[in-house]
């Protein structure tokens, strides 16, 4: 029965595998998002990372939409009823509990987020971090992750989850910082990673 289970998980992981490399295939490259940077008249340290306000709320809530698209491409994608609602909802808890950095370009547009939590265990979970594809590869995601590895920090926490599905092609960034796999019991990898080194992400600039 285990061995079974077991070799049910690898086949699983690897088709996984092969799904999240095909649409990484699909994400422009390095080169290309360098050559649309100078196009648009923008550098790399044009960019500006920021706490997200409650103004920030109707640009955030398309923001999401665009990116959740972007990196599942469903025939159905939420709402941007449903996003705007669900952040609504979100600002309207005002304990400390959660934070939200955004990106935000030289004309004042957002163009990637991230936000975190605590969680009841006193672990940091990052539970979203989207850039749009046009502005990825650029080491956008690197800075957004170091800010929230300082937040955590500054509020004692010194662990930090992610939990996203595994098919997310941005696995590669995940691991690529660091983060090592969660595994279920039956060994099969359902998009989980954890840092135990919040102070090696903090110095991600």
């Amino acid at each position: 029965m285990g061995t079974s289970i077991s070799l049910k998980a690898r086949a699983k992981n690897a088709t996984t595998k092969v799904i999240r490399f095909l649409t990484n295939l699909k994400r422009p490259s390095r080169r290309t998002n360098l050559k649309l940077l100078q196009q648009r008249g923008e550098t790399l340290d044009s960019f500006v990372i920021r706490e997200a306000t409650i103004e920030d709320l109707p640009a955030l809530a398309n923001l999401h939409v665009k990116t959740w698209q972007e990196t599942y491409r469903v025939k159905r994608p939420p709402t941007y009823a449903i996003r705007e609602y669900q952040w609504r909802e979100q600002f309207k808890v005002t304990d400390g509990s959660w934070f939200c950095f955004v990106v935000e370009n030289n004309k004042k547009e957002l163009i990637g987020f991230l936000k975190g939590k605590r969680n009841e265990k006193n672990t940091g979970a990052i539970d979203k971090i989207y850039l749009l594809s046009t502005y990825q590869r650029l080491g956008l995601g690197r800075k957004l992750v170091g800010e929230a590895a300082r937040r955590f920090l500054s509020i004692g926490i010194n662990t930090i989850v992610l939990f996203g599905i595994p098919q997310n092609p941005s696995s590669y960034f995940h691991k690529a910082i660091g983060g090592e796999k969660l595994y279920a019991d039956n060994g099969e990898f359902h998009g989980g990673y954890i840092w135990k080194d919040v102070q090696a992400l903090a110095a991600l600039h």
